[in-house]
């Protein structure tokens, strides 16, 4: 098919990422992408005014957990691009598909003219799967590029330099390319084979399942083999809910907790099979590095890459889709008995113990009370600190993508804007954020957002005036406390200035009533819980 001769070289962007599902874009406008936005919204993509440009990108993210489709981020020239980089470099490590549009200087302009001249390609080809620079006859060949290297294998960020002059552009008659879908692949046979009787064999297997697993939507091909073989489960943070966490052979979120470590790990290391189902240990810390013993123990490693990470090794790898390989192992080979002594349902009863609450008041109070009363389907989106330890080890997920956070760079300020865009997307569902005051207090501006778009977003705030986690790390080493505490401050009338609704709690029965008056308001809720200083220390 040829190129519309009408359609400017932006128009062929914004139609091929409306082609792949993309329904809204994120970001501030400059005068240098004034024709990439209105491009967008002739395509039929809605341009989302945000007040920054990271929380743009996250906002980004939050949508295309919702749809599946890429994220895109709108950036204008110099600082509006850099502004970027911390949420690009987020969606490198966290497998993002994000399109990042940054509008530039013409090159001939710039060989005479500096101001807020710079070399968009060279700082984001580092933290990017690629970066063109558009082309008026390219337009639409860089845009399904994008698309394709966005999507294939692990998903990830592309970057993609507009010139003011080219967006403008209208090409010539050049011929449109649309690159077929890639086949999904299982592994060869004679492997196959092997991994068969290893599975027909062992006693007992354990699996960990990650993002990878997610991107293959492979949970009821997990499910499914879960059961058949009797097989416990662990997953990444943002892997939880591919086995629905009541599930009896699921046991949760591993990657941060030295409390849940301690109960996992020795588990794992009893096990004679470990299946990685789409496990990437870009999620995982230091405590799981190299916990196994490849050359004692069988692993079998299904992932959409080939093992350069060396956080661990495997016996077999299998560069494959998750649910179909785990189809073919599965196939043929009968149920055995595994675990023999209740050992699993030991392990999940020590993990339920170690995060239960003793105390009248506190987070772990706070995550519990806000689980129990809101909705089996509410998305839930959480903060780096402290909190998201306990609440990723706490909070049940029934599905995929029940909880967002930033797992791999552990971006402070995330939650609310991921919360953002997921409530955007889907209006209808309960979406709660969870942060320390430090993190909301880098974003707060995007309430403004939230009430712009009219979004009911439930907010609920850590408040202790304290870098938590930080400050725990800080008295572990002894040292004097020194830039981590800082004002308190009332969130709930900051909610109400922005057009919103606030609450400050300190009890169970306040947090209770907010929760309830949440749900039915009209407009966003921030509810501020006032937690004591140093609570988190031997509950993470």
């Amino acid at each position: 098919m040829k190129t519309e001769k009408d359609l400017r070289a932006a128009d062929l962007v914004a139609r091929r990422l409306y082609e792949a599902g993309c329904r809204h874009a994120f970001g501030m406008p400059g005068g240098e992408v004034l024709t990439i936005v209105d491009a967008l919204e002739k395509a039929g993509i809605k341009f989302i005014l945000c007040k920054h440009e990271n929380t743009a990108g996250f906002m980004a993210e939050g949508a295309h957990h919702m749809t599946g489709a890429p994220g895109i981020l709108v950036a204008t020239v110099g600082p509006g691009a850099v502004n970027g980089v911390n949420v690009v470099a987020n969606a490198q490590q966290d497998r993002v598909p994000l399109i990042v549009l940054t509008g530039c200087v013409d090159a001939t302009e710039a060989l005479t003219y500096t101001h807020q001249v710079l070399d968009h390609q060279s700082v984001f080809r580092p933290i990017t799967k690629a970066s063109f620079m558009l082309t008026a006859d390219g337009a639409d060949t860089i845009a399904d590029k994008a698309v394709a290297i966005a999507t294939d294998g692990r998903d990830g960020p592309v970057h993609i330099d507009v010139p003011i002059s080219v967006a403008d552009a209208k090409p010539g008659p050049v011929e449109m390319r649309r690159r077929v879908k890639v086949s999904s692949v299982v592994p060869a046979e004679d492997d196959l084979t092997l991994a068969r009787s290893w599975l027909a064999s062992s006693k007992r297997p354990v699996m960990i399942a990650g993002l990878d697993a997610l991107k293959d939507n492979a949970s009821a091909a997990i499910l499914r083999f879960c059961e058949t073989h009797n097989v416990p489960v662990i997953t990444t943070y943002k892997a939880k809910g591919i086995v629905a966490e009541d599930h009896p052979l699921c046991l949760g979120g591993a990657g941060l907790s030295p409390k849940n470590d301690d109960i996992l790990l020795p588990f794992v290391q009893q096990a004679d099979l470990i299946i990685c189902a789409g496990y990437d240990p870009i999620e995982m810390r230091v405590g799981w590095r190299d916990v196994w013993d490849s050359e004692t123990v069988n692993v079998i490693d299904i992932a959409a890459e080939p093992n350069t990470h060396y956080m661990h090794q495997s016996s077999l790898q299998f560069v494959s889709h998750v649910g179909l390989t785990l189809d073919a192992l599965s196939n043929g080979i009968a149920t055995m008995p595994s675990w023999s002594g209740g050992k699993t349902d030991e392990v999940r009863d020590r993990l339920t113990s170690a995060f239960a609450e003793t105390d009248a008041w506190g987070p772990g109070v706070v995550i519990d009370i806000c689980r129990d009363m809101l909705p089996e389907s509410t998305v839930a989106t959480v903060d780096s600190g402290a909190h998201r330890i306990l609440l990723s080890q706490k909070w049940r997920c029934y599905a995929p993508k029940g909880l967002l956070q930033s797992s791999a760079l552990c971006t402070m300020g995330c939650a609310v804007p991921l919360a953002m865009g997921a409530s955007l997307i889907k209006p209808e569902r309960t979406v709660v954020s969870f942060s320390g005051d430090a993190g909301m207090l880098m974003v707060a501006g995007e309430l403004s957002t939230a009430v712009e778009l009219g979004l009911k977003t439930i907010f609920v705030v850590f408040v202790d005036a304290s870098l938590a986690l930080i400050e725990i790390k800080q008295r572990g080493r002894q040292l004097k406390n020194a830039g981590v505490d800082f004002a308190k401050h009332d969130f709930a009338r900051l909610a109400e200035a922005f057009g919103g609704v606030g609450h400050t709690v300190g009890s169970a029965v306040e947090l209770k009533d907010a929760l309830a008056t949440a749900q039915t308001a009209d407009s966003f809720t921030v509810i501020a819980a006032e937690i004591d200083r140093e609570v988190y220390d031997g509950r993470i």
